[in-house]
């Protein structure tokens, strides 16, 4: 953008600011310019994929306090970079002690990993109290030269 066009644009709207995309008041943001989400009701969903393979670098408890599924699913399988990550399949059972009602939940690993078995034994009891289950792989399915372990979910 030439300088005299940038220049003009912040004239004719003064006091604002952009954001990540969209206009704030420079005088009502934070220090840092990031703002946080607003608290609001949880979400209800029926299944919902753990993000970033069940990395702990994007969840943590708040996410399933306000994400609630009947399902979740687990599909980490690269222990250099701590996928699933131990710490996220904590979170799942702090998030849902903060629920007030004890709805089933089903936990779906997409790989059977050392992290999601050690988690499944050392947490069992905690589990059951919970209401949480986790499905293991009970099928294969072959496409082409390659197969994996699957898992058939009907609603």
């Amino acid at each position: 953008i030439p300088e005299d066009e940038l220049s003009r644009s912040s004239h004719s709207n003064p006091g604002k600011s952009l954001v990540n995309g969209i206009k704030t008041n420079p005088a009502s943001s934070s220090p840092k310019g990031s703002f946080s989400m607003p608290m609001g009701p949880p979400v209800y969903v029926d299944l919902a994929y753990i993000p970033n393979h069940c990395s702990g670098k994007n969840t943590d408890p708040e996410f399933f306090k306000r994400v609630r599924a009947s399902y979740y699913v687990v599909s980490g399988n690269d222990a250099a970079n701590g996928e699933p990550s131990r710490a996220v399949l904590d979170a799942l059972l702090e998030g849902k002690s903060q629920w007030g009602d004890n709805l089933q939940v089903t936990l779906i690993p997409t790989h059977d990993t050392e992290v999601t078995r050690e988690w499944y034994q050392q947490t069992h009891e905690k589990q059951q109290e919970l209401n949480i289950m986790v499905l293991a792989s009970s099928s294969t399915v072959v496409m082409q030269d390659e197969s994996f372990p699957a898992c058939k979910i009907e609603f």
